[in-house]
């Protein structure tokens, strides 16, 4: 598949919006390459997407039933605790108010990408040949007419714990990491559009995995995009990038911090990927992912850092989230 850059996605993006074309994007977290494919010029052995509204997967593809094998290498505890505290200085400079740290692992499977993404269950999914797989939750933002809505995920919890939703809605840190990201995602949104509102704010979602069930809380935050907007999505859509959930705030600084603490290359992860058709978009943020390097395998994962956070937690957090939607 022909990858391209910023400027040429953004202007193909445009212009494929404005034919009336149907299409899926999938974009990186630097925003420096991108795959567009018109829905009809999709080829199933290199791509699969699962979206809400739209799959490509095609009818009677069905995953083998061999029992999954799953083992992943988790973070060296005293190298992430160094990570934790680089990102805590920073904070209490007054450099980031959330931090969003992420790390990868190796990880081995008997199954390849594509029985992955076959055997997983998420609202989001995509496998791209020889490269990853996605199985994402989390709703980056959807656009239907003129209304634009985003749906910020923060905060986690096991949900096998006694008590284990009051718990989570009753934890400082989570409740201030989830606060700051809806208000930098009401600020995203009023680049954009006019009369930005907080729709629905934090409630629980399910999440089915291969380790048990976890809760997540999200917000809804909507607005009415500008006439401008309305008519260039790939402006609309870099205006918006990276995503302020899997960055912090304020953004420009904290992805500096980022990019210290973390030391590798997030490639796609944490990038975005999504569908048009007939003026509805509908997008996710490319969480809970599957990297293949040089044929070996890597798991991506992370959590908002607060001036609140436990170090002990975050790392459990991190290893919490290592899984796959096959239950």
């Amino acid at each position: 598949m022909r990858v391209y850059n910023k400027e040429e996605a953004r202007e193909r993006i445009n212009w494929l919006a404005r034919a009336g074309r149907e299409f899926v994007f999938i974009i990186n977290y630097a925003q420096t390459q991108a795959y567009i494919k018109e829905v009809c010029d999709i080829d199933s052995d290199e791509l699969l997407v699962s979206f809400p509204h739209f799959s490509n997967v095609p009818p009677g593809l069905r995953p083998s039933a061999l029992p999954l094998e799953w083992r992943a290498v988790v973070p060296d505890r005293a190298a992430y605790g160094r990570s934790i505290q680089l990102v805590k200085r920073n904070i209490r400079a007054g450099n980031s108010y959330l931090t969003n740290l992420t790390c990868k692992m190796p990880v081995t499977t008997n199954i390849g990408l594509r029985e992955l993404f076959l055997r997983s269950e998420a609202r989001y999914r995509c496998w791209l040949r020889d490269r990853f797989v996605c199985f994402s939750p989390e709703t980056f933002v959807t656009i239907d007419g003129g209304t634009i809505s985003s749906f910020p995920m923060k905060g986690t919890c096991d949900a096998s714990l006694p008590d284990a939703e009051a718990t989570l809605m009753a934890n400082a840190k989570e409740a201030a990491e989830h606060a700051t990201i809806v208000d930098l995602i009401r600020n995203d949104l009023s680049q954009v559009a006019d009369e930005v509102r907080v729709s629905r704010y934090r409630y629980v979602d399910w999440l089915h995995t291969s380790h048990g069930p976890l809760l997540q809380t999200s917000s809804e935050i909507t607005g009415e995009l500008t006439p401008h907007y309305r008519q260039h999505l790939g402006n609309l859509l870099f205006k918006l990038l990276p995503a302020g959930s899997i960055t912090g705030a304020p953004k420009p600084m904290t992805m500096q911090i980022i990019s210290e603490a973390e030391g590798y290359d997030r490639g796609f992860y944490t990038g975005i990927m999504g569908h048009y058709a007939a003026g509805r978009v509908d997008s996710a943020v490319m969480i809970r992912f599957v990297d293949q390097e040089d044929g070996l395998l890597y798991y991506k994962a992370g959590g908002g850092i607060t001036a609140y956070s436990n170090d002990d937690d975050e790392y459990q957090e991190v290893i919490q989230k290592v899984y796959v939607p096959i239950h």
